[in-house]
């Protein structure tokens, strides 16, 4: 919902990837999380709890229409990502969701610290009676008194964020258990599952695994996959954690699970501390050792006469890691069995068979962005994006413009008029970047449309170094042009280091073509085909992204889009 009259169920990729993810899992647990608001539900504040209502109508509108549009049942809902929560709208989304026989969608709260929303359950019945899980971000495996306290659900609700490599890997690993062990957390989340994003933005690959080129189709099946199946196809949601878990002697640890069904699952971890520390808290020093344990089963576990075993071991000397392999069954004697566990270890002990690591053809190679690269939009559908842009700040969408019979039919348009209400400071200007960030001598091209008469304005730019929760400080060349009838060039977003400035001639709703050519230390611009302006590269880095954009949150519309770079 860009603007307050406006909904549209099939824009951007989450409905894609929950229907797919769906069809691969039909019983997966589906999670809504607003990072951000439009700019509407704060009436023009960053703040979207001086009208609850309209928030929640928001919030509860997406709920309905995942259903209505795609047959997705959405289990939980959070309130504001890592921002203030307020009792009022929490318990006013409760309420919102029962009016519209959603009593089965469960609300998260409050993806920051345990305090205060633990302080705050404990204190408030109808908050505590609203709120079904106690969801915290990057917690360090530990939890607070009052969480315990409040006895509901307690979740790492977001955790990870680590580089995918393999200390990313024991990471994972770490704190898939000891999350329970140390927090008594039921649940661990990742952020992200897919890095499939420019890996110059900030947090590059911190996925689970990676899919990062989609003009090659390459993409790297990472260790924290193989990580998380050691849990994943062993237990599914609503299975129970034992209170027999705990730490190994010599470092690690252990949990077990149960269906309540005679089912039994056990994941053991021996990752070392260099080798498993996480992106954040800091990590305080433990030792790890070699060692043999022994488990013992009893109660309605004691019959059980073989265990499904499958192992992964980091090997961080030779770089010859095995993940996800089957071994030979565990055979019980007397109701016990025992594993030698190296270092850099994890496994799994089960009683369920069904475990498979699969196989999946070669991804096509790895290949860079491509040099020269056109794209004219001409894609008849509406409100989706375009493939290769990544928009940091604003929405650049498909459009099909009904009232231009000439070239211009099928654009690029942003969409987003009014400043969203944020979680981090985007840009006071829009901006989707695009390509190679080592690119350095490169010409960018592209025809523009300035729909704001006056006071609107666009840019092309290059060398772009910054994005994501950075992009206020992003530099590079940036041409802009006004409807004012002038330009500007500048070394940065905000318009403020400028390095030529002059007339243009341009104004609102004529189309025009901008072109930036790069090359050493120079760079120079044309306007329909003319130069226009030359400058030097004063504060420019040596290299970065493509990118268009406008001079505020405001219409304007972009076509004919191509690079060369060297």
């Amino acid at each position: 919902m860009h603007y307050e009259n406006d909904e549209n169920y099939f824009r951007g990729y989450e409905w894609w990837l929950m229907r797919e993810a769906k069809k691969r899992n039909p019983n997966i647990t589906l999670i809504g999380l607003p990072w951000a608001f439009p700019g509407w539900v704060g009436h023009g504040k960053n703040w979207p709890y001086d009208f609850p209502d309209i928030t929640a109508y928001y919030v509860v509108s997406w709920v309905i229409g995942a259903k209505q549009y795609h047959d997705l049942d959405i289990d939980y809902i959070g309130i504001w990502n890592e921002r203030s929560f307020d009792a009022k709208y929490i318990k006013l989304l409760r309420y919102t969701l029962d009016k519209y026989g959603l009593d089965e969608v469960k609300i998260i709260a409050s993806d920051n610290l345990w305090e205060p929303i633990t302080s705050h359950v404990l204190q408030d019945k109808e908050l505590s009676d609203a709120v079904d899980v106690i969801g915290a971000h990057y917690p360090g495996t530990t939890t607070v008194m009052d969480a315990l306290k409040t006895e509901k659900k307690l979740w790492s609700s977001e955790d990870y964020s680590t580089f995918n490599d393999e200390v990313g890997g024991g990471c994972w690993a770490r704190i898939l258990n000891q999350n329970y062990v140390n927090g008594r957390m039921t649940s661990t989340i990742s952020w992200n599952l897919v890095a499939s994003y420019y890996e110059n933005l900030p947090f590059g690959r911190d996925g689970l695994m990676t899919a990062e080129e989609p003009w090659s189709g390459n993409y790297v099946v990472e260790s924290p996959i193989w990580i998380t199946a050691h849990t994943t196809q062993f237990t599914q949601p609503g299975w129970t954690y034992l209170q027999t878990v705990g730490h190994l002697k010599n470092g690690g640890s252990y949990v077990a699970l149960t269906d309540r069904n005679g089912n039994l699952t056990v994941v053991i971890e021996t990752m070392t501390h260099d080798h498993s520390v996480c992106i954040r808290p800091p990590l305080v020093p433990f030792e790890v050792t070699p060692q043999k344990v022994t488990f013992y089963l009893k109660g309605s576990f004691a019959s059980i006469s073989q265990l499904q075993l499958w192992k992964s071991r980091f090997d961080f000397k030779t770089k010859k890691p095995v993940f996800f392999q089957k071994l030979d069954p565990v055979k019980i004697s007397d109701g016990s069995f025992t594993l030698s566990l190296d270092v850099d270890e994890v496994y799994t002990i089960s009683t369920i068979t069904t475990a498979q690591k699969g196989a999946y053809p070669d991804p096509p190679p790895s290949a860079p962005f491509p040099k020269l690269y056109k794209d004219d939009f001409n894609v008849r559908k509406s409100a989706s994006k375009a493939p290769d842009f990544a928009d940091q700040t604003g929405v650049f969408e498909y459009f099909i413009n009904l009232t231009d019979p000439g070239p211009h039919v099928f654009t690029l348009r942003q969409v987003v008029t009014q400043r969203p209400v944020t979680w981090v400071a985007d840009a006071d200007q829009t901006i989707s970047v695009i390509g190679d960030y080592s690119w350095q001598n490169i010409t960018v091209t592209c025809d523009v449309f300035i729909e704001s008469a006056k006071t609107g304005g666009v840019f092309i730019a290059a060398r772009v170094d910054k994005g994501g929760s950075d992009v206020r400080r992003s530099k590079g060349i940036f041409f802009w042009v006004f409807a004012d009838g002038t330009y500007k060039v500048t070394s940065d977003i905000q318009g403020e280091i400028v390095l030529d400035k002059g007339k243009s001639g341009t104004s609102s709703d004529i189309w025009y073509t901008l072109s930036i050519t790069i090359k050493g230390d120079s760079s120079s611009g044309m306007l329909n085909g003319s130069p226009l302006w030359k400058s030097g590269m004063v504060s420019v880095p040596k290299n970065g992204w493509a990118a268009v954009g406008t001079s505020s949150f405001e219409l304007a519309q972009f076509d004919n889009f191509s690079i060369e770079a060297e």
